[in-house]
């Protein structure tokens, strides 16, 4: 996403919480309206990755910056924990509530109950799919699936460069049923669509944890040994985890294997100077 567009989305969620916590606030005397601060239920997934603490910390911040009191429960990537999370929000009669949701599916109950209560819900980072209407205020994330597209220029450039005639790609995703698994791998495999010489050998659910993109590594490198040309991970935690796994097998992240990652962290960045991770597409986390 563009900073234009991104700029723009954020000024619209801005514009609608302020009319959602004005409409929330009728009925109160003026006095109270004047002295009290926003109350923000703010359920994050998880703190899988360095990119999810970052985004945390930056919503903190920017909750002190602007004198809103932030209630903050960490779901522990669990949908169960976000949903309860949600309801507790409502019984405490929050102004908003706003999550990262961890898969897109199975939140129609409590946004109803949340939209009965008069509660405006924000998605941050991550979309939903709702069988229902006007569940949610508004999303503030980045563009997945250009990121995906990103990636996939990238390879196709390098292998140009390299003379490749075939390109044998292994994927370690994100957290299945996920807005930024299904983005990004969309945009990934739309732009290599047309390049003949790209094969998907096989695409596993790294869950957007270190350990398991070390555990789909190993996997797939006892599957596939040195057919593997290319490992394209949704995150940098599940490539960081990646690496040690390809290095053991005997060979050279960034110069036998092609390591193509999506988020931008600075341990990421580190390795990709290193010369170990071939490119890096920003995602960034600073979304309060």
């Amino acid at each position: 996403m563009g900073f234009t567009d991104m700029l723009k989305r954020i000024i619209a969620c801005a514009l609608c919480l302020i009319l959602a916590v004005t409409a929330a606030g009728c009925g109160k005397k003026e006095d109270e309206k004047a002295d009290a601060k926003i109350l923000l239920g703010f359920s994050q997934l998880g703190s899988e990755s360095a990119w999810r603490m970052g985004n945390t910390k930056d919503i903190e911040d920017q909750a002190e910056n602007y004198n809103i009191s932030l209630m903050l429960e960490n779901a522990n990537q669990k949908q169960e924990n976000q949903i309860d999370a949600i309801r507790r929000f409502i019984a405490y009669k929050v102004d908003v509530i706003a999550f990262s949701p961890i898969v897109e599916e199975g939140w129609d109950n409590v946004l109803l109950e949340a939209k009965n209560a008069g509660i405006p819900v924000i998605l941050v980072d991550r979309d939903i799919s709702t069988q229902k209407v006007d569940l949610t205020t508004c999303l503030i994330g980045a563009d997945f699936y250009q990121e995906g597209v990103m990636a996939a220029e990238y390879l196709i450039r390098k292998a140009d460069s390299l003379g490749m005639e075939h390109v044998n790609i292994v994927e370690i995703t994100g957290t299945e049923n996920s807005t930024p698994m299904r983005q990004r791998q969309a945009g990934f495999y739309d732009t290599i669509a047309a390049d003949g010489r790209m094969t998907i050998l096989e695409s596993i659910d790294g869950d957007f944890l270190k350990s398991r993109g070390a555990e789909c590594m190993r996997y797939l490198l006892k599957t596939y040994s040195d057919t593997i040309d290319v490992v394209f991970s949704h995150n940098d935690e599940m490539t960081l985890g990646a690496l040690p796994e390809i290095e053991k097998a005997g060979f050279v992240p960034g110069r036998n294997i092609v390591i193509i990652s999506i988020d931008g962290g600075q341990e990421a960045i580190n390795v990709l100077k290193e010369g170990r991770i071939n490119c890096v597409v920003e995602c960034t986390p600073k979304l309060g």
